[in-house]
């Protein structure tokens, strides 16, 4: 499932329960990301599912939408609500949204 960056920006606005996860390297981060997101790299991610809560959602976010996409399917398989943030960061950035 997929959700665009102004509408998860609304949502985090709205004080939604979704857990935020990106999962670009470290050097990508270190450039900003989304306020109160969780930094898992993707590679650490098979890893590191215990780390989230199975009970709310989560949406991945990456650079572009390539590497949350791969994410989403890995949640998803794992039993979790997964969504993608369309456009990554890249189109955060580029709708002028917050970041850290």
């Amino acid at each position: 499932m997929n959700i665009t960056p102004n509408e998860l920006n609304a949502q985090i606005n709205n004080g939604t329960d979704a857990q935020i996860v990106d999962v670009r390297e470290a050097d990508e981060v270190a450039a900003g990301m989304i306020v109160g997101a969780r930094h898992i790299p993707l590679g650490e991610l098979r890893s590191r599912l215990a780390e989230l809560d199975k009970s709310r959602p989560v949406v991945a976010v990456c650079r572009s939408g390539r590497r949350s996409a791969a994410a989403a399917d890995q949640l998803a398989a794992a039993g979790f609500t997964a969504y993608t943030m369309t456009g990554g960061m890249l189109d955060w950035s580029a709708n002028g949204l917050p970041a850290a």
